[in-house]
């Protein structure tokens, strides 16, 4: 099949190497210049397991290219895919001026019947917008159909590849019928291709991102009241998660979601309800979150005072999550800033994410080459994403670079009891600590 992807970033980017790889034809579009000469170079300018290997082998085999030209992939395309980006406003809502421009340019294009599919992830009622701009453009028959991603970043590739569910939204049969023949390859284990109206299809990106954003400000929340009652939310997290109900997923407490999803999506989820419909459990939702970055924070304040100035501290990761270098909404830019606000110097490490950290950073804090380096003189450890690397290191060294032997653990990787018995000072998110 031949298939045009408008927009490079991750959704788009991911998709037109994932449906290359199935054996497709495909033509991935941006307007940014310097991203399709990096691509163009064999580079891929994000970070994302398996990604990189697979562009190149597609490239290398004439399945995949990139071009800042929409019009002659428009015209070559059965399937048109729009991937662009939906920042968000400042009121919440989903900015679609990308969307629109695409639309423009896509029926601009056309030569023939299209398939357009909205990859992007857009407010209820986008496809019919998509619709209305393209009719107004071209004398040629279209489809538009709504196809949500479900991909986590740092296991993006997999999750493409081995789709828990395929979403369509729209009524052209035929169309319907092309995806699902796209689709095919991705879902010989038997997990379900569903398709319903577009506007549903849009409204199940969201619905899903909230529900996880609600689970994860949930066990947050219970993760403080533990602390204040003296309960361990380690034994708490196990056993709610035997329910068949609740499941073990998303119910590890931390220092808050981030990343280009949630903290989007729950907003936009909010913007949409406008005063008609409050949303009163997603703003809360929203609140717990941005209280839970600064929570870390008031952990070290309460120990070394709140004036930290002349102390140095050790940060390890800076990404929301691992497996990535997206900064987008991460904790570590709320606990960096409010750490150099109060006085403090701060030295970064993140196996990923350190040539993006210098976007929000600047020269603001120093960049160690190693996670060794960060803790030289620092007067205690902060950590702030569940890098593997993190999880088993060398103890004794640590105790000896560190100034105090002082370890905020932001996302429970060590065990409470097995820290003090090594001289340390531990302090994690909602359990018992010495």
């Amino acid at each position: 099949m031949r298939i045009a992807v408008v927009g490079t970033g991750y959704v788009g980017l991911v998709a037109g190497t994932c449906f290359a790889e199935s054996g497709n034809d495909v033509i991935c579009v941006d307007i940014d210049e310097g991203k399709i000469a990096t691509l163009n170079q064999g580079k891929v300018p994000i970070y994302e397991p398996g990604l990189e290997e697979m562009i190149r082998r597609n490239v290398a085999d004439r399945r995949l290219s990139f071009t800042t030209e929409i019009a002659p992939a428009v015209r070559k395309a059965e399937v048109i895919f729009i991937a662009v980006g939906t920042p968000q406003k400042q009121t919440g809502r989903a900015n679609l001026e990308y969307v629109r421009a695409t639309a423009r340019s896509i029926a601009k294009a056309m030569n023939g019947r299209k398939i357009i599919v909205t990859k992007s992830t857009v407010p209820v009622g986008t496809s019919d917008e998509i619709r209305a701009i393209i009719k107004s453009g071209t004398k040629y028959s279209f489809a538009v159909l709504s196809n949500p991603e479900f991909m986590k970043e740092g296991a993006a590739v997999e999750d493409f590849m081995k789709p828990d569910r395929v979403v369509l939204g729209g009524d052209d049969f035929k169309a319907i019928e092309k995806l699902k023949e796209l689709y095919e390859p991705f879902v010989r284990t038997g997990n379900p291709i569903t398709v319903m109206d577009a506007r549903s299809a849009e409204m199940c990106k969201y619905a899903a991102n909230a529900i996880l954003a609600t689970k994860i400000s949930f066990i947050n929340e219970v993760a403080r009241l533990c602390e204040k009652m003296g309960a361990d939310i380690g034994e708490v997290r196990r056993a709610i998660s035997l329910d068949r109900r609740i499941g073990p997923y998303f119910i590890f407490p931390g220092t808050g979601y981030g990343g280009s999803c949630f903290p989007k999506d729950v907003r936009a989820m909010i913007g949409m309800g406008g005063k008609e419909v409050e949303m009163p459990l997603l703003r809360a939702v929203e609140k717990v979150n941005e209280k839970q970055k600064r929570l870390l924070v008031d952990k070290v304040t309460r120990f070394f005072g709140a004036n930290l100035s002349g102390k140095t501290f050790a940060v390890w990761g800076l990404a929301f999550k691992p497996r990535t270098d997206d900064m987008r909404d991460a904790p570590a830019i709320t606990v960096i800033n409010a750490l150099l606000k109060a006085g403090a110097k701060v030295q970064a490490f993140d196996p990923e994410a350190m040539r993006e950290a210098r976007r929000f950073f600047g020269e603001r804090i120093r960049y160690a080459e190693h996670n060794y380096d960060a803790l030289d003189g620092a007067a205690a450890l902060l950590i702030l994403t569940e890098w593997n690397e993190f999880r088993r290191p060398d103890f004794g060294r640590m105790k000896q670079l560190l100034k105090n032997p002082v370890i905020f653990d932001g996302r429970n990787i060590y065990d409470p009891t097995d820290l003090p018995k090594l001289g340390f000072k531990y302090f994690p998110i909602g359990r018992k600590h010495a």
